[in-house]
Parts: C-alpha cells; structure tokens; sequence
C-alpha cells in the first residue's frame, strides 16, 4: 500500500559511473528487488560511437524493465533508465530530458548533471550511486545530493575496477554508506520506500514520481 502523500518517501536512485562501471552496474541491478517501489537512473560514461548495447546488456539481469531515457518521457517507478550517448540526462519534475549542452569531466554524458538536476528537483527522495571509474565525475554532484537532504552511495574502492571516483566521492562527501557492487542491489532495495527528512522536502517541494 502507498504511504500518504505528506509523507516523503525514497523513490529516485540515480547511479553513474566510467571505467569498470558497466560491471558493477549489472551486478547492482541484478540484485534489485523485483517489486522496487523506485525508478533509477544510470549514466555510464558511454562515447558516442558505442554500438548501444547496455541496454540488452543490463535487461537480461533483472525483471525490471530496462530502457534507454527518452526526453520528454515521465519517470516511472520500477522502470531502469539508462543515459544514451552523447546526451545528458537530467530530471525536471517527474520528467526526463536529454539535453546536448558541453561535455563535463570530458564526456557527455556526465554523472554530474544527472545527480544535480536530481538534487534540485526531488531533495531527500534522492538515493545517489557513484561506482567504479577514473578522475572524479560524480563527486560534486553527489555533495549536491548530501546538501540536499539526500542519501549517499559509493562503490568500496577496494571493490572497484577503477577506484578514482569513489575514492574522490568519499573525499570530499560525507557518505551514507560503502558497499561492494554485490551488496548495492539489496541496499538500495532496503533504502527505498524509507521516511525522507520532512523539514529537507519542505523546502525542496519535490514532486512525487
């Protein structure tokens, strides 16, 4: 049964990751509960030449559906929206958009612009992931999730591929919790549908997925 509408709930997980991060992505997806009461969103740094397979890939992992974001298209829970290349995407009240503004941390699309735009419009309904990859996208977007009110992920960098990111994530965050790849799914299926901090949501006004 639903909460009441007063009540914030968790319900937008949006993860990212470069280098090493399209492994640890079907490993976390794979462990989702199949009836999760949330949407995600993933950005993997993917150039624009890629033959567009993460898709495929990450649906033969999970009974959640699995798609490419399309602009313009409402966020649906139980539903995984992948970032397609050589597009940003970024959330605006209950809806996706693709945007093709300059590249960040030298890729597009970036983590930084998804977690931000998700920070703004949803507040503490927020779960944010940052896995495996180099340099540091993810990490300031990630702190704009935490000031927010949201709650905060990272890949253990002993777990990682690559571990710079979540390495630069724990940093300059204060993270809720570090996990390996083959325990996000069950975190984050413990995390949804959890109170967020009413005072935060207030402030925020996010809307509800």
């Amino acid at each position: 049964m639903r909460e009441e509408a007063s009540v914030a709930r968790k319900e937008i997980i949006v993860a990212g990751g470069s280098a090493g991060a399209v492994e640890a992505l079907w490993t976390l997806v794979q462990g989702l509960p199949h009836d999760l009461d949330a949407a995600v969103l993933a950005v993997i740094h993917i150039p624009a030449s890629s033959p567009g397979r993460l898709v495929e890939i990450l649906q033969r992992r999970t009974m959640l559906r699995v798609t490419w974001a399309r602009d313009g298209d409402a966020i649906e829970r139980g539903h995984i929206y992948i970032a397609p290349p050589d597009h940003h995407l970024v959330v605006d009240a209950g809806h996706m958009r693709l945007t093709h503004t300059p590249p960040e941390h030298h890729s597009r699309p970036a983590i930084d612009p998804l977690f931000r735009s998700a920070a703004l419009a949803y507040g503490p309904r927020v779960i944010a992931v940052v896995l495996s990859g180099r340099l540091d996208d993810g990490t300031t977007g990630l702190q704009a999730v935490k000031e927010r009110g949201g709650t905060t992920v990272v890949q253990d960098p002993a777990d990682a591929a690559h571990p710079d990111m979540p390495r630069s994530a724990l940093a300059h965050t204060t993270v809720d919790h570090v996990e390996r790849a083959s325990n996000l799914g069950a975190l984050l299926g413990r995390l949804v549908g959890e109170s967020a901090d009413a005072g935060a949501e207030d402030e925020v006004g996010s809307p509800s997925v």
